[in-house]
């Protein structure tokens, strides 16, 4: 619900009309809000909480660190990968490239995190592998937005040049080919937010 902005930013959340609405007890509800508040959806607020706004300038600060994270993974992926894990990188592109044409956006954006995700394992180290997953998760609504602009063919192709230079062992072509695939300069963030922010408010139709 926090990811996919069910919970509108700066809507006011409680315990008990959570726990009644999910049709559970408080204390998991309560574990869970703590949770959010922590990972960064939600904050405290006067008897509750609050859903985050939805700014510019959060979206393009987790786009920065989410660019950090991505080349240290790369990085040590490109050292340590096995051959094994390469070869399964390429069977998975391949898989993915399978997609049927119409494939949701949502699908979509879970075959590039997939592959990311491949490749902060291939790294080595699990807790940049974390750190990655909790930045995605954050940027993922934005990302649908995104994704739907970018399209299927560009991601794939980027995904095939990235996985040739991690098989390559090629650190530099790898790292520059990752910050072309991953950065949204400010405007394309200002736009997915303001498109986001119409479609939770006012609904995909009167969004498009």
């Amino acid at each position: 619900m926090a990811i996919s902005y069910q919970l509108k930013p700066g809507e006011r959340l409680s315990e008990i009309e959570l726990a009644q609405r999910l049709g559970v007890s408080r204390t998991p509800v309560r574990e869970a809000l703590a949770r959010l508040v922590t990972e960064g959806f939600l904050e405290p607020c006067t008897r509750g909480y609050m859903r985050r706004p939805l700014q510019v300038q959060d979206v393009l600060d987790l786009y920065e660190a989410r660019m950090a994270v991505e080349r240290e993974c790369l990085r040590y992926a490109v050292e340590r990968a096995s051959p094994l894990q390469i070869a399964e990188m390429q069977e998975f592109l391949a898989l993915s490239r399978a997609a049927a044409p119409g494939t949701a956006v949502q699908e979509l954006v879970e075959l590039d995190e997939s592959f990311h995700n491949r490749i902060a394992a291939m790294s080595g180290n699990a807790e940049l592998a974390r750190m990655l997953g909790n930045l995605n998760e954050r940027v993922r609504f934005i990302r649908w937005i995104d994704m739907e602009k970018v399209g299927r063919d560009s991601t794939q192709k980027e995904h095939g040049a990235i996985a040739d230079a991690i098989e390559r062992r090629d650190t530099k072509a790898a790292a520059q080919l990752m910050d072309e695939h991953i950065a949204l300069r400010r405007e394309q963030i200002v736009e997915a937010v303001t498109q986001g922010l119409a479609r939770i408010f006012l609904g995909d139709e009167l969004a498009k």
